[in-house]
């Protein structure tokens, strides 16, 4: 199986990477919906996790939110794995047109990954919801409590989409264009349930369409390959 991705690799030049929260897992983050993520383990919290991820829950509650936020959603000490690794050298070889995740973690760019678009946006990226002044994302781990801006007294809001907002419209519209033009498209560690980001796949019409995922997926049948496995397993061998 392997074999075959190699040699659907080396017969592209335009792959489109198309990434969610099991590329990130093998970092040790944990995805959200799986038996061990992160749903599952907040289920006896006295607010849901879906919940405490929305707009409305951040702007009634920072407080709760930001205890939950620094916990859960920042993990600073996480490194790119093989998964991360490969596709930055497929993007170095000329290989790899974009990269499209929905994870939040910016490991991709730790790995070395330039033309990266982040539908969910990132968590090394925030701003004051009064004055937009940008921060980095030691304003918001060093805080005590709700991060506040130095200049105007504002909540800071990390740059990512929560529950109850839209996607950026450069960003998805930026993501169709490339799946449009792209000759492969690969997706890997994402069931392919959360929309709109799934639908990006209906805007794919190249040659080869490549699913890696540990569990089944709606498009299954609709890929040239599926491999059932770890992301990080299989591109690390076909890139190798």
């Amino acid at each position: 199986m392997y074999e075959e991705l190699k040699k659907i690799i080396e017969e592209s030049n335009k792959i489109v990477f198309f990434g969610g929260a099991g590329v990130s897992t093998e970092s040790d983050i944990l995805d959200f919906r799986s038996e061990e993520g992160q749903y599952k383990s907040h289920q006896r919290s006295k607010y849901p996790p879906e919940e405490i991820l929305s707009r409305t829950f951040f702007m009634n509650h920072p407080d709760v939110f930001y205890d939950y936020y620094k916990k859960n959603m920042i993990h600073k000490k996480a490194q790119p794995n093989k998964a991360h690794k490969a596709l930055a050298k497929l993007e170095s070889q000329g290989k790899l047109e974009a990269i499209i995740t929905q994870n939040i973690d910016g490991l991709h760019q730790m790995a070395g990954s330039k033309n990266v678009y982040e539908l969910h946006g990132s968590v090394h990226k925030n701003h004051c919801v009064k004055c937009g002044k940008q921060f980095e994302i030691d304003s918001v781990l060093n805080s005590e409590g709700v991060p506040t801006c130095l200049e105007c007294g504002g909540v800071i809001k990390p740059n990512v989409v929560l529950y109850g907002e839209s996607l950026d419209n450069i960003v998805i519209n930026s993501a169709i264009k490339v799946v449009r033009n792209a000759d492969t498209l690969i997706i890997g560690g994402t069931s392919l349930v959360v929309y709109p980001a799934a639908s990006l796949v209906n805007y794919f019409s190249g040659k080869y369409l490549v699913l890696i995922n540990k569990s089944k997926t709606d498009y299954d049948n609709n890929a040239d390959l599926v491999i059932r496995a770890s992301i990080g397993e299989v591109l690390g061998e076909a890139v190798r």
